[in-house]
């Protein structure tokens, strides 16, 4: 059905072209906007046939009588979809409008079609992020939810993943760039919309591994323009339920991904982001247990050899110097801490405190 806001678009625009009274009614007659405010809310007899007949009615001098409420000129269906949603009306002689009147039928069918594309888009939009909204929130999923996405047709198949992607300025992005997104996965797999202001939220089902970073590198690719594109990725969950989950690991991925670099895995950085969680007053005295002793060679020689997964070779290249003095190094730590940088426990001590001593 066409609204009175929509009839109103029409009549202004169309005759800003055609220079002719317009008139656009509901399927029961009723005049809804017209060139004429005078004859808004009344019933158009002839509109009222059109919508009955479907048939196109042309109204002369000597038939006018016959149609009350009506002036000359033609009345013709409009349809969306195959479906009768209202009749549009000209004013004027048969001889002035016979050529134009199918065109404005068309346009008018053209306007009214964009219009419902956008209304529909825009619900699904609606809905997708009061999906969202409910599967983030703590507690039992309802019903409603599982219908929402049943109405989607969301395919409620795990493993499911969310993905965050976070701008400073999201709303640059046209519509079409976040429909490409979507387009990069299987059909109703993907659930896109807004999570907050400038951040862009993704609920992917039935997830399959093996593709997962090649589609996040293109969807990387899409926004490349925009260098302040960030993007998280969560933690897999095997149940609808647990979606949540997922989306608190991609906030975290967003929050403690290394700042050089633009995708960040939950999974990559998930030890950080529990560390993060301890009390300040442990992690001071867990580094400064650790690392009391060190001078700053030395501690700049640790994070070193971790960044370079603790390979001799690359991390004296990595430091410009011999490899003997890199092991001569590691081992004046050993001496200085009783901890062995190459041994798995204490290596991962190390890391720790490095760690938390960059807070």
């Amino acid at each position: 059905m066409i609204t009175k806001k929509l009839a109103e678009e029409i009549v202004q625009q169309t005759m800003v072209r055609l220079n002719r009274n317009l008139n656009v009614m509901d399927t029961n007659g009723m005049i809804l906007a017209s060139g004429e405010a005078e004859r808004i809310d009344r019933i158009h007899e002839g509109a009222a046939y059109v919508a009955k007949t479907k048939v196109p009615l042309w109204i002369t001098d000597d038939n006018m009588k016959d149609w009350h409420g009506t002036k000359p000129g033609v009345n013709m269906p409009v349809y969306y979809k195959e479906q009768l949603v209202g009749v549009i009306g000209i004013t004027g002689t048969h001889d002035e409008l016979k050529d134009v009147a199918t065109l404005v039928q068309l346009t008018t069918e053209m306007m009214i079609h964009q219009s419902f594309i956008t209304s529909e888009v825009e619900w699904k939009r609606k809905m997708k992020e009061l999906i969202f909204e409910e599967l983030i929130e703590v507690g039992p999923l309802s019903t409603i939810v599982v219908d929402r996405l049943s109405a989607l047709n969301f395919k409620m198949t795990g493993p499911y993943l969310t993905i965050l992607v976070q701008t400073k300025d999201l709303q640059q992005f046209p519509l079409r760039l976040t429909e490409s997104i979507e387009e990069l996965f299987e059909r109703n797999t993907a659930l896109l919309g807004h999570s907050q202001f400038n951040q862009l939220f993704i609920v992917l089902s039935d997830v399959k591994s093996s593709v997962l970073e090649r589609k996040i590198m293109k969807i990387h690719q899409l926004l490349h323009t925009d260098h302040s594109v960030e993007i998280g990725v969560g933690l897999y969950v095997e149940d609808l339920q647990d979606i949540k989950h997922s989306y608190e690991t991609a906030k975290l991925a967003l929050t403690y991904g290394n700042a050089h670099e633009s995708i960040h895995y939950y999974d990559a950085i998930e030890l950080i982001a529990l560390l993060k969680t301890v009390s300040a007053p442990m992690k001071e005295r867990l580094s400064k247990r650790v690392l009391a002793r060190l001078n700053d060679q030395l501690i700049d020689t640790l994070e070193a050899f971790f960044e370079n997964d603790m390979v001799i070779g690359s991390t004296a290249d990595a430091l410009a110097i011999h490899r003997h003095t890199l092991t001569y190094r590691l081992r004046k730590v050993k001496e200085l801490t009783t901890l062995d940088p190459v041994r798995f426990q204490d290596a991962l001590l190390f890391y720790i405190a490095l760690i938390v001593r960059q807070e």
